[in-house]
């Protein structure tokens, strides 16, 4: 098994690289207009955004950087394939524009345009990102009348290009079974309120333009990779930034396309190669474990489950989860020209999970330096 990983440094309102109806999902979280740290950037691409927001015209100024996405997700509908998701995480914001402080709708304008160029709606999720510190609250505090709801969630809009997509080969349907997600992971990661993933800022160096990221958790890439494609397919980030869905397509055995605007982040995100094996690894062993400790609680609280996953032997629920595997990665080539190749383990047993020597995505990891057996997964 083996996947693709392209970086293109450039800009996302004209994909000219990418063929039309070529990819299988889009997962991607763009600059929140009318967010601060994205003044400069949407301003360099239209001057009219300063001028706006210098004379005070904070509504004029969010519809111009909503123009400027609007060019993206014209791309993103033509580049995916019919019977495709597009799940896109993205924040109101807040602001005092002068003397006028509202909130404004960055999910809602979106989602609209989304609908006006083809796309149908699905239920959307709810991020929640609790905010922990006393003093959140905004406005005068205790009096009536002068205090603001605090703002702790975003919205992932989940969007589908034409109607339910089919596996209609016993190929596409045997990789379907194999990427099949875990009964108590289902049910979680299915809820349209998750408020299990924290939100993440990562520190950039002082060689990067922007002074801080806005990157959403790799967990949050994993999951809707996982929720909405299977392995091999193609996964497109618009906004790619510091990379996560690369890394997340990396572990999650597909192949990804990921377009960024700014050159600087070529430090960040070439790195990301010579890491991932031994972080990718240890987080696809994270996940058996957890299964396996869900699979041990739920046996001692209700009795042996009825199912077998044929791969590791372990427990599961049902029998959508007989053929689930996790193919580790064996090696990555760099092909040049931001091109990466990431080889794959065909067998559970020759997951081997070596010293980690870095982490990806801000995660730390763990220590695994034995191959996995599926006699060590037994419960």
């Amino acid at each position: 098994m083996k996947t693709t990983h392209k970086i293109l440094f450039q800009d996302a309102r004209e994909l000219k690289e990418i063929a039309s109806e070529s990819v299988d999902l889009v997962v991607t979280s763009p600059p929140y207009p009318m967010i601060e740290m994205w003044d400069e950037m949407f301003s360099n691409q239209n001057p009219r955004i300063q001028d706006a927001l210098a004379g005070g015209d904070g509504k004029s100024a969010h519809a111009l950087m909503h123009e400027i996405l609007d060019s993206v997700w014209d791309e993103v509908f033509r580049v995916l394939k019919n019977d495709r998701f597009a799940c896109i995480n993205i924040g109101d914001a807040t602001r005092k524009v002068r003397n006028d402080f509202c909130l404004y709708s960055n999910h809602a304008r979106v989602l609209t345009y989304l609908l006006n160029i083809g796309f149908s709606a699905l239920p959307d999720i709810l991020w929640r990102k609790q905010a922990n510190t006393p003093n959140k609250f905004m406005g005068s505090g205790m009096l009536p009348a002068g205090a603001y709801v605090t703002l702790e969630h975003e919205y992932i809009l989940i969007v589908r290009k034409g109607s339910k997509r089919e596996f209609k080969t016993e190929k596409e349907k045997q990789n379907r079974r194999e990427s099949a997600l875990f009964w108590e992971e289902r049910n979680i990661w299915y809820s349209d309120v998750w408020t299990d993933i924290k939100g993440t800022e990562q520190k950039l160096s002082n060689a990067i333009s922007r002074s801080r990221s806005a990157a959403f958790p790799f967990d949050l890439a994993y999951r809707l990779i996982n929720m909405y494609a299977v392995k091999s397919d193609t996964i497109l980030d618009p906004f790619l930034g510091t990379g996560t869905t690369v890394a997340a397509a990396m572990t999650s055995g597909r192949n990804s396309i990921g377009v960024e605007i700014d050159k600087s982040f070529q430090h960040i995100l070439c790195p990301i190669a010579h890491g991932i094996i031994d972080f990718s690894n240890d987080y696809l062993h994270d996940r058996l474990l957890r299964h396996v400790a869900f699979a041990k609680t739920r046996t001692e609280k209700s009795g042996p489950l009825k199912y077998r996953n044929k791969h590791y032997g372990f427990p599961v629920v049902t029998s959508q989860e007989q053929f689930i595997l996790l193919n580790g990665l064996k090696e990555v080539r760099d092909c040049g020209d931001n091109i990466f190749e990431v080889m794959y383990t065909a067998e559970p047993q020759d997951l081997n999970f070596q010293q980690p020597s870095a982490s990806i995505a801000g995660k730390k990891v763990k220590s695994y330096n034995r191959p996995i057996q599926p006699s060590m997964l037994d419960v």
